[in-house]
């Protein structure tokens, strides 16, 4: 009886598991072999697939100038749209974490706000604020600024900033968390002992909340690598990034074989960028984000 007690206790962690384990095959692990299979098929000009073992498609996605291009293209916005959202949200979070008002929930509340909203309906939210017709150049002609509407829709700008709109809030929550854990003693000590409150923060401060700085960028980078919405809606011809290539692939020209190898590839890259990440800092940071 003791035998079967012991050998109950050692596979009571693998039962208890079980049904996220059989929620993760089924709804990601399962799926992601039909596209890596997918992905070795081929493309006829009949418009089936054609099942086999073919590098068509890989030749074509690693040594086409177009595709390298936009992979390129995409990892430069999301690179500038990680570093905006780092220097915009550190300040905010900073605020809240020292504030001493007694409503903290309430800022919290308001910094969760835009989740409560859809990303397409905030994304299009930036036609009404920058189009031809939209709040700012029907102020700028109303005081008589301009005399024709300004064209600053369908760029690589106003990408970035709806990018930095959508995520903003990721990397305010990353770095809040971080300052938060920070034991405020340790500013004081560090002023006890000769620093302005500039010399506290740089020297105490901002390396100890490297971390959620850290996480937040991570999030960020990774959530404007694989975003489409946002170039489709704010972006022009020039503005695609790769999420929307594979969009186009499978959705539009019905070529899954092209676009599972398209998808794979960007996969792989964020992927690796996420192991080097847990390599060194590790993901505690992001799981508080959002405890």
């Amino acid at each position: 009886m003791a035998a079967g007690v012991a050998r109950a206790q050692k596979h009571a962690p693998w039962i208890l598991l079980s049904p996220s384990l059989v929620t993760i095959g089924f709804l990601l692990i399962i799926p992601m072999m039909f596209i890596v299979v997918y992905s070795f098929w081929l493309r006829t000009a009949t418009g089936a697939d054609q099942v086999g073992f073919y590098l068509d498609n890989w030749q074509e996605v690693l040594s086409d100038r177009f595709y390298r291009d936009i992979l390129l293209q995409t990892l430069k916005i999301a690179f500038f749209t990680t570093i905006i959202c780092a220097v915009v949200g550190y300040i905010p979070a900073y605020f809240v974490a020292n504030t001493k008002m007694r409503s903290k929930t309430f800022l919290l509340i308001m910094l969760m706000l835009p989740f409560w909203i859809s990303y397409i309906i905030r994304t299009m939210s930036w036609i009404n604020i920058l189009g031809t017709s939209g709040a700012i150049n029907g102020l700028l002609l109303w005081v008589g600024i301009i005399d024709s509407p300004l064209n600053m829709l369908y760029n690589q700008t106003t990408v970035i900033l709806g990018l930095v709109h959508y995520l903003l809030p990721f990397m305010i929550l990353n770095v809040y968390v971080s300052l938060e854990g920070i034991d405020k003693n340790l500013t004081e000590a560090a002023e006890s002992l000769g620093c302005n409150g500039f010399q506290a923060f740089r020297e105490v401060t901002l390396p100890l909340s490297f971390p959620g700085l850290a996480a937040g960028s991570l999030l960020c980078f990774v959530l404007a690598s694989g975003t489409y919405i946002t170039p489709l809606i704010l972006g022009g011809p020039r503005d695609a990034m790769f999420a929307n290539l594979v969009f186009e692939a499978i959705i539009t020209q019905l070529n899954w074989p092209l676009g599972s190898a398209l998808s794979l590839v960007l996969l792989v890259l964020l992927g690796a960028l996420v192991v080097i990440y847990t390599r060194y800092l590790g993901v505690d940071q992001i799981a508080k984000s959002f405890r």
